[in-house]
């Protein structure tokens, strides 16, 4: 049986957990800055950053949060729409979308600059903040931002390109009004508009926004808005014209509490130039075309590759299904069936009692001997379409010495399969939507 060695999980057990700073780029134009293609570092906070919890604590906080955001991905990837009445005669379908996320960058918008922490969202577009004046806003820590105070505002109108990319806009005073819902049932809705957006530094004009002056529910009380990432129009991806990014997300071992961040990193800067990177192709679901979705052909532990039918990770045709990578989800969710058969080969392999206490909210957990820090567990490589992703045990394995557990960082979902943030830690991946790409390089996130 191939096996990888275990060690040192006092610091593996660390769950990283991040807020967001930005570094300078460059250029001070937006112009410049789309010429010279080099763009821009920024660094990341996870949501729980600097909170007082345990490291079981910190990760099932953020499992519960992952398992909210599947739902929601399960409910866009099925086509569904939320429904919302504005009164007896005025009935509206909006498009369900993601929301929530794990990491929050921070920006500066309009002039004078106003800072913000926003989420960042690889499974959606629009970039949006509460604005004043506000019908209905959530809670946020800093101060909400007035367009009124910006030399730099204006409002988008009605036959803007962008604005027609909303999935739902409406004409009002020849501004483009949007609504946005997510399958939490919360909500943003305002106008489209146009601003300065600032990273460190470096200022860029003209960053078309949702300026959000009723927002409803509890899904963004992390941060003051949302910075879509996704493949549309919309995104700040496309908005910049910067068809490659990539992030880097620091190991959980790290401690929730120093300053070690995770970098997100736009533009050229975002390079694919390293001798032990491995690409798989992305594929595009025209029902959701704003997701990341990567073929999965097979996952193997230790030497067995598991018996999965070639159909379980397929996107189907009516755009259910398949498998997205998501840096807004914690640990990775196989189909099902897909789990299940993981989960028994992975317990036949790992010569450990298994844990039935269910105290860790992970499905499978192995008791630990309380004569060894080390322990043995098979390899895992997750076969996708041309790369063989072979993980470090890092990756997969959350181990608590004080609790006596050690836990595959993995869990079953019905429909869609999401590739999450643990697997992808200490790794560039790297987006390149010009040759339409995902890479992996092993790297270590925290000397970037």
């Amino acid at each position: 049986m191939a096996s990888s060695n275990f060690a040192n999980f006092t610091m593996f057990l660390s769950i990283s957990v991040l807020f967001v700073n930005i570094l300078p780029v460059n250029s001070t134009s937006r112009h410049a800055l789309i010429n010279n293609r080099k763009g821009f570092k920024v660094s990341l906070k996870h949501v729980d950053s600097g909170g007082n919890f345990t490291k079981f604590e910190r990760l099932q906080r953020a499992m519960a949060r992952g398992k909210s955001r599947l739902q929601r991905l399960n409910l866009m990837a099925n086509n569904l729409v939320a429904t919302t009445a504005k009164d007896d005669s005025d009935i509206v379908k909006s498009t369900i979308h993601a929301g929530n996320g794990e990491f929050l960058m921070q920006i500066s918008i309009g002039s004078p600059s106003e800072t913000y922490n926003a989420i960042m969202d690889t499974g959606s577009d629009l970039i949006w903040t509460q604005c004043k004046p506000c019908k209905e806003c959530f809670d946020q820590s800093t101060p909400i931002f007035d367009p009124s105070k910006s030399s730099t505002f204006s409002k988008i109108s009605c036959s803007n390109k962008l604005c027609e990319a909303l999935p739902m806009s409406s004409c009002g005073d020849s501004s483009c009004e949007y609504m946005y819902t997510y399958g939490d049932y919360s909500s943003s809705e305002g106008f489209l508009a146009s601003e300065t957006f600032t990273f460190g530094k470096n200022s860029i004009p003209n960053v078309a926004f949702g300026c959000g002056n009723d927002n409803q529910g509890s899904g963004f009380s992390q941060g003051a808005g949302l910075v879509g990432l996704g493949r549309g129009p919309l995104s700040l991806v496309s908005q910049l014209q910067m068809p490659k990014f990539s992030y880097c997300l620091t190991s959980i071992n790290v401690d929730a509490n120093n300053k070690i961040s995770s970098t997100l990193l736009m533009g050229t800067i975002a390079n694919d130039d390293h001798s032990n990177i491995i690409t798989t192709p992305l594929v595009k679901n025209p029902s959701q075309p704003s997701f990341y979705y990567l073929s999965l052909e097979g996952i193997s532990v230790g030497d067995t590759q598991l018996p999965i039918k070639k159909s379980t990770f397929s996107l189907n045709q009516d755009g259910s299904g398949g498998v997205i990578i998501d840096s807004g989800t914690t640990i990775t969710y196989l189909e099902e069936s897909a789990f299940s058969l993981l989960k028994k080969e992975f317990s036949s392999q790992v010569n450990l009692p298994v844990d039935d206490s269910s105290s860790t909210g992970l499905d499978l957990c192995f008791t630990l001997p309380s004569s060894t820090n080390n322990i043995e567990v098979p390899k895992l490589v997750f076969h996708f379409e041309g790369a063989d992703l072979d993980l470090p045990a890092d990756n997969y394995m959350i181990a608590d010495s004080s609790m006596g557990v050690a836990c595959l960082a993995m869990g079953g979902s019905s429909g869609m399969s999401i590739f999450g943030n643990v697997q992808q830690q200490n790794m560039l991946v790297i987006h390149d939507l010009n040759k339409e790409t995902l890479s992996f390089v092993p790297t270590q996130c925290d000397k970037l």
